[in-house]
């Protein structure tokens, strides 16, 4: 891959040879090395050592060199030379990190584990070493998140470079190394292909591209043009090119020329007006600008000052004046210390972007992230082994209603140096479900609006909170498979809080609360036990003696007995009507005469209490015998009242 691609930076030192000559022409390497012509550099190095020199400062080149335009196959031969003749002091923790990644591309996984538990060791605090301490399993997670596409190749692939695509005006807007328009092919000493120009090719039904032309003249130029994204309104564009504007080269301060991302505006059917970004700069690189669906924010990649890693992605807001605000790093969530790039935005509050920082199958890999509406985001997913390979995939692309889509990758089996792929998703990596219900009065069965109801996850990190509306009801988006939990409060009413755990597959979860009062008004006749929700005393099956959950709730009605010493209570104990008429009755009456003897034993006066088992007597609805009822409808039968007969 290249470095428009990348948006790599590296400094590399002076190393040297004992014979003159070879001294020579490494340092004549070096200097293309320095200023980013690798393919070059390459062929010296390589020539080198084939003829038996080893230098580790040699194999850090060559691994670099192959490693930055994403052959992690010939990176890992010479990341293996290093690894052979250095020593642990000899090298910094980042290579161990990047032999990690060429070995994974090359299914050398074990070792490639190996390597990254020293660069663990060896990093400190190093976020790309934490994630994968917290993914150990991450081949796991990749392979349920796999399975999901149908892909193949666009159709729009040369033997050249072509990669990262956008959709205007019904057409695929794309960089291609291809040159259609001139006889003299002006070659990129990096990689040793043409410079990137736009092409655009007419879309068909199932997105399928028609053949490429190039695109407007007055955007491409004589450098690197690439990565472009449109508003809505198709008037205006950004774009990706070198350093160059109005027939003008920007260096640094190395004399080496970067990248910037640019804006035009369409007059005329021309793209015109073309200028830099007041936030790019001839010090650094800004590239691959995504857009916001509702067009205020723009989304790219960057190694300026602030950069958590070798390139993060950051955002900037598009003030309505078309002036821009101050760009902001998108956090550690998604930034790691390793590359960043490619963002994508989708009309689902989805970001898709491309890095090797997280837990991946080698190279760069796709993931997404979904954006939260503080603006946070939530955990990172690998979207999976049918996108992403053992080598550089990025440049994800997809249209949220059709679900069909584009990336591009540099994977074995393709025409050229990268290529553009389509694919069609069938499954979602995120399973949605819709968590709901209502609120209500424990005792009236009321519906209770205004209730305040805050979502948290499964550390109580708050997540969401809304209000009932005027029917009690509530909505929240849950994940599948996730256990979250969620706090009901009003005032006048005890606050509660329940788990619960999502189902696996996308769908709905009905999880109505009930809320009790904080005071609970009651009066001779009255049940006390629907103060606190009491509707049965449970007991062993077949059994009288008080079990623990029993005993807990006897606690509450001690309680008000002990605040309130005139009260007197009535127990009744009542079953359904399976079993026998006789034992269900005698059952009863075994069970209130345990919770007498309970409270009695814990200091309530035997005159206060009386009692009786009612069995199947006094059943709430027709579940008498031979009606068949479901277990709910039984369970309304199996109940423990405690009627209060004086205050």
């Amino acid at each position: 891959m290249k470095n428009i691609t990348l948006l790599y930076i590296t400094i590399v030192s002076v190393f040297s040879f004992n014979i003159y000559s070879q001294k020579a022409r490494v340092t004549a390497a070096d200097k293309k090395y320095d200023n980013y012509a690798y393919i070059d550099a390459i062929k010296t190095y390589e020539r080198v050592a084939e003829k038996g020199y080893k230098s580790a400062d040699m194999f850090k080149k060559l691994g670099n060199a192959y490693y930055f335009n994403g052959e992690l196959d010939k990176a890992a031969k010479w990341y293996g030379e290093l690894f052979a003749m250095a020593t642990d002091t000899d090298l910094e923790s980042e290579y161990y990190y990047r032999y990690a990644q060429s070995l994974r591309s090359i299914g050398q996984n074990d070792k490639a584990d190996e390597m990254l538990q020293i660069f663990i060791q060896k990093s400190g605090n190093d976020s790309r070493g934490k994630l994968f301490k917290q993914n150990v399993n991450y081949l796991e997670a990749i392979k349920a998140n796999s399975g999901r596409y149908q892909i193949e190749d666009a159709g729009i692939n040369s033997k050249y470079s072509d990669y990262g695509t956008a959709i205007y005006s019904n057409k695929i807007v794309f960089a291609s190394a291809r040159d259609t328009g001139s006889l003299a092919h002006r070659t990129n000493s990096w990689t040793g292909q043409p410079f990137t120009n736009l092409y655009a090719a007419d879309l068909v039904d199932n997105m399928i591209p028609g053949s490429p032309k190039k695109f407007d003249k007055n955007i491409n130029s004589k450098f690197h043009e690439a990565s472009p994204v449109f508003t809505a309104d198709g008037k205006t564009m950004y774009f990706t090119r070198n350093n160059y504007l109005a027939g003008k080269k920007g260096k640094d301060g190395n004399d080496i020329t970067l990248i910037k991302i640019y804006k035009a505006s369409l007059v005329n059917d021309k793209w015109l007006n073309i200028m830099e970004l007041p936030f790019d700069s001839d010090n650094y690189s800004t590239a691959h600008p995504a857009l916001s669906p509702d067009g205020k924010t723009l989304y790219f990649a960057s190694d300026m000052p602030g950069t958590l890693g070798q390139s993060d992605l950051f955002k900037v807001t598009i003030n309505e004046d078309g002036s821009f605000g101050t760009p902001t790093n998108l956090g550690n969530t998604i930034n790691t210390e390793g590359r960043e790039t490619f963002p994508f935005v989708n009309d689902e509050n989805e970001i898709y972007f491309a890095s090797d920082g997280h837990p991946g199958l080698g190279g760069l890999d796709v993931f997404m992230s979904k954006i939260n509406e503080d603006g946070t985001f939530s955990a990172v997913q690998n979207v999976g082994a049918d996108v992403n390979s053992p080598k550089d995939d990025f440049a994800y692309l997809i249209d949220t209603k059709s679900r069909r889509g584009f990336f591009s990758s540099n994977r074995d089996g393709g025409q050229g140096y990268d290529d553009i792929y389509k694919f069609l998703e069938t499954k979602r990596l995120i399973c949605e479900q819709l968590l709901y219900g209502e609120i209500t009065d424990l005792v009236t069965k009321e519906l209770l609006p205004d209730a305040k109801i805050s979502l948290y996850d499964s550390q109580f990190n708050l997540l969401n909170s809304t209000v009932s509306d005027d029917k009690g009801n509530y909505t929240f988006k849950v994940e599948c498979g996730k256990t979250y939990n969620i706090r009901a409060e009003k005032p006048e009413y005890t606050t509660k809080e329940e788990k619960i755990t999502i189902a696996d597959t996308n769908g709905k979860t009905y999880f109505p609360i009930t809320l009790e009062k904080a005071k609970c008004k009651v009066t001779i006749g009255d049940d006390l036990g629907k103060c606190f929700g009491i509707k049965m005393i449970y007991f062993d099956f077949d059994k009288s003696n008080i079990r623990q959950e029993a005993a807990l709730d006897l606690e509450k009605i001690l309680d008000v007995l002990n605040q309130n010493p005139t009260m007197k209570l009535d127990i009744r104990s009542h079953t359904d009507s399976r079993g026998t008429f006789k034992y269900n009755e005698a059952l009863s009456q075994r069970r209130v005469k345990s919770t007498i003897g309970w409270l009695i034993k814990n200091g309530v006066d035997s005159n206060r209490l009386s009692g009786r088992g009612y069995g199947e007597n006094q059943l709430v609805n027709n579940c008498s015998d031979g009606i068949k009822c479901t277990e709910e409808e039984h369970q309304l039968n199996r109940r423990s009242e405690f009627i209060i007969t004086a205050l």
